[in-house]
């Protein structure tokens, strides 16, 4: 994949560690005890800066949100519509490296306890070293990865290091994958099967939903594992919808817009994704049955 992305930061690989899976099937084992969906929050590292970056994943965690998940900016982001692509290119003018995804990682599970992954384009973990970028996230306490664009068939050596250092790798699933094609991407996976509800890229829509719970449906057709719905989610009533049929709710670009609408007012933009995200777990928690 071209385009560049968050530079290498320097300095050796740390040691092994061992990363959180089992805090991230606690997270969402909780949330099915407790006969709701989870609430999955994404925002990109380094965005609006680094250490506001940090401060922002922190409030989604502590403001509703189950699971966080923090992202790689890339300057291109196939899956991701212009919201995110506008924060990511904030991030990479800004400087942010791995080394600070790393660290956002580490802060935001530090402060809360909870379950941080990170979501990346598989370009850059491939440049910086796929033992070495385990290991990292391992040590910093993140639970995963999340790699939208890693083919099941050359996932092996990822795999091998997510496992030997208790991270988990989340494979994405579309309204377009074949049943076979579904089986063959839950067995290689685990944590959890990320589910793109429509077709395209990331961004809130006015409505999610058909296609999505058909996808869910056929997904858990092929595997245990939890499936979280992305991609469209804006709102307490979309929450509502996809945690009627999904174990999780996924929710990126409506925070980032947050932050985007306040500019330089790193407050207003907190308390723009605090009162979001507490909208978004009060949806999840209006499941029906």
């Amino acid at each position: 994949m071209s385009g560049q992305s968050a530079g290498t930061g320097g300095g050796a690989a740390t040691a092994a560690g061992t990363g959180n899976i089992g805090l991230l099937d606690s997270a969402l084992a909780r949330a099915r005890s407790e006969n709701r969906a989870a609430l999955v929050g994404y925002l990109p590292a380094g965005f609006p800066t680094v250490d506001g970056g940090v401060r922002a994943c922190v409030t989604l965690l502590e403001s509703g949100c189950d699971v966080v998940e923090v992202g790689l900016p890339h300057s291109d982001p196939v899956l991701d519509g212009p919201v995110i692509q506008t924060a990511d290119d904030i991030a990479l003018r800004g400087g942010v490296r791995i080394a600070d995804v790393v660290r956002t990682v580490r802060e935001a599970h530090a402060a809360t306890g909870k379950p941080v992954l990170c979501m990346t384009y598989w370009n850059p973990v491939d440049r910086y070293g796929v033992e070495r970028f385990a290991a990292e996230l391992a040590e910093a306490g993140g639970a995963g990865c999340i790699l939208p664009d890693l083919p099941v068939e050359e996932s092996g050596p990822w795999r091998r290091a997510a496992e030997e250092h208790g991270l988990a790798t989340v494979f994405v699933v579309a309204p377009s994958s074949r049943d076979e094609r579904l089986a063959k991407i839950t067995e290689a996976g685990s944590g959890f099967v990320y589910a793109a509800s429509l077709m395209g890229v990331t961004g809130t829509r006015e409505s999610v939903g058909r296609e999505a719970q058909d996808l869910v449906a056929r997904t858990k057709a092929t595997t245990a594992l939890p499936v979280c719905v992305g991609l469209g989610v804006s709102n307490a009533e979309q929450a509502e919808e996809v945690a009627q049929f999904a174990d999780g709710v996924i929710v990126g670009s409506a925070f980032v817009k947050q932050l985007l609408a306040h500019g330089d007012d790193l407050e207003a933009g907190l308390a723009g994704v605090k009162a979001l995200a507490g909208e978004l777990a009060e949806g999840v928690r209006r499941r029906v049955g």
